[in-house]
């Protein structure tokens, strides 16, 4: 079957799934046939959503999914799709870093590894909608979305206490976390010199994206500043799990 045909397949199913009929109750989270539209027309905010897929597949399932929101014309909708890659260098059995040659340049550098920090998962930033949902959920590679019941229920979003680990490794920063933060909170330094060392905010400069941190050091305490995309309140790894 040709590409034209399986995206006008697709069309034609997404246009009967997501009839006016069927309409998505933000405060639930699932489809609710009995229930109209709301009448203001609004539509539900952006929000962020886990995409379980297979490990070592994360970076293509990102990509079609990038595809296909530009296919569908969803830019508007779905926003940004993140695999949170980070590389580590490869080191020999002395520790030391291993060279290898670029295949275009021929010179020698050093020999990295791609790995992903949440193997398995790829984080989605859109507006939860039937059409949404179904350029999503359809994406070859996905194998589900974490706070899905199934039976045409949509997923709930993740708190953004749970995203924002994910933005911070990504060195993503977004103003919106700024009121999440404030003096008196223990938080963890993620980068830099200081990094892994946790303390405990003093103050914050919004307009600057900043915060000064009390930290021990060599047993006594020393204040520093820290960008807002370089911490991280002191909590357990995100599961993802509801």
């Amino acid at each position: 079957m040709e590409l034209d045909e399986i995206k006008t397949s697709e069309e034609a199913e997404l246009n009967e799934e997501t009839k006016p009929a069927h309409t998505y109750n933000p405060l639930i989270g699932q489809v609710n046939p009995d229930e109209d539209d709301d009448s203001d027309g609004e539509l539900p905010e952006k929000a962020w959503y886990v995409i379980n897929t297979f490990a070592m597949r994360e970076r293509q399932v990102k990509e079609a999914l990038e595809k296909r929101a530009e296919s569908f014309n969803m830019t508007d909708k779905i926003f940004r799709v993140i695999c949170a890659e980070y590389e580590e260098p490869v080191l020999d059995e002395n520790g030391k870093q291993k060279m290898s040659v670029d295949k275009k340049t021929g010179q020698k550098v050093p020999k990295i590894k791609v790995k992903n920090y949440y193997p398995g998962y790829i984080f989605v930033e859109m507006i939860m909608t039937d059409e949404t949902w179904f350029v999503v959920r359809n994406t070859p590679g996905v194998s589900g979305i974490t706070g899905s019941s199934g039976k045409g229920a949509k997923p709930f979003p993740i708190p953004r206490e749970e995203i924002e680990p994910v933005l911070k490794r990504m060195h993503i920063e977004d103003p919106d976390i700024y009121s999440e933060y404030k003096v008196g909170d223990q938080v963890k330094i993620l980068t830099g010199t200081f990094q892994d060392n946790e303390g405990t905010i003093e103050s914050i400069d919004t307009e600057r994206g900043e915060v000064t941190i009390q930290i021990t050091l060599f047993g006594r305490y020393s204040t520093i500043p820290a960008k807002f995309s370089d911490i991280e309140k002191v909590q357990d790894t995100p599961s993802f799990e509801y």
